[in-house]
């Protein structure tokens, strides 16, 4: 296999790891409660291993689809018609776009629960909007309840939702809370009914670390959990002794992550040198093209030598012919 074919695939590998094992990391349940306690109002103020304890089952990584009529599944047990999330066969539609982190967690009254998402992306995406994805996502979070965690026209029972997403590589640190608002326009009817069912949450983490105090402590903690320039130990640290959780709780991922973000930066290098030989290499092609041309030689004979179409060589010319020596 071709060497640069090889690198390519390694590298990608290297990221789809990276990537499996943030998700992986996020979906700590003490990650997860730290991240509760500082975005939803009914928790802050918790204490964690409390928090933790209300998060209910096992958290779903990767195993949802976003797209509709593929949320749940439905299955009969023992003659009773039950929904659920759609966690089976996975692989069938390998190609669908699916939530990174969803679970439930009920609320102190001990009934009541909510639906979490919790969304990582490594920089803000350039070919759409972020905030039009969330919506989407937190409107799918809904509409799937249908059937699943309610049924008919009993909309009372539709439990509120959270979509999270944690954008590394931001300019600074910020948090933006977005959901429902009335503005009422005219008269004085009240509408029977929940403002507070759809809710986003955006987190925006800059590559500098914050200080321990100020008021960044999730983004602290979010931030030394995906830095590149920490070592396993440093974050240890950073988690155990700022945070309390426990070192054998998220020991494993961090040296995981850690790793792994030391071959992606390494795989980044050699990119970068090979791209760097790339060009030196077209930059003297197109100088000894340029050569030959001034000496007169026919654009057959460039071609000939500089193993190109004609096409190629008469391109190269037209393009710096005005380019000074």
């Amino acid at each position: 296999m071709d060497t640069e074919i090889q690198n390519a695939v390694k590298a990608a590998d290297k990221k789809a790891q990276y990537d499996e094992n943030a998700k992986r990391l996020i979906s700590n349940r003490y990650i997860l409660a730290y991240i509760l306690i500082n975005t939803i109002n009914e928790f802050k103020g918790m204490e964690v291993d409390m928090v933790v304890q209300r998060i209910e089952g096992e958290p779903h990584i990767s195993e949802i689809p976003v797209e509709p009529g593929l949320t749940n599944v439905e299955k009969k047990r023992q003659g009773q018609r039950i929904i659920g999330f759609n966690s089976e066969n996975t692989e069938i539609n390998e190609g669908l776009i699916r939530f990174d982190i969803v679970f439930y967690v009920s609320m102190k009254d001990g009934l009541s629960q909510m639906i979490i998402n919790v969304e990582a992306q490594k920089d803000a995406p350039l070919g759409y909007n972020i905030l039009n994805r969330a919506i989407f996502y937190v409107s799918r979070l809904v509409s799937s309840q249908k059937e699943r965690d309610f049924t008919n026209t009993n909309y009372n029972d539709i439990k509120r939702v959270f979509s999270i997403w944690i954008c590394m590589n931001m300019n600074d640190n910020g948090m933006d809370h977005i959901h429902l608002v009335n503005d009422k326009l005219m008269g004085s009817c009240e509408w029977k009914g929940k403002l507070d069912l759809m809710n986003i949450v955006l987190i925006g983490l800059s590559d500098e670390l914050p200080a321990d105090s100020g008021g960044y402590k999730l983004h602290r903690l979010l931030g030394a959990l995906f830095s590149i320039e920490l070592s396993v130990d440093e974050k240890l640290n950073i988690i155990k002794n700022e945070y309390n959780i426990p070192k054998e709780e998220i020991g494993k991922e961090v040296d995981v992550m850690c790793n792994l973000s030391q071959g992606i930066w390494e795989k980044g290098i050699a990119a970068g040198i090979e791209k760097g030989v790339h060009e030196g290499k077209m930059q003297s092609e197109v100088k000894f093209i340029m050569s030959m041309y001034k000496k007169g030689y026919k654009l057959e004979q460039i071609a000939d030598v500089a193993e190109k179409s004609v096409a190629e060589v008469e391109f190269i010319i037209e393009q710096n012919k005005l380019v000074p020596a």
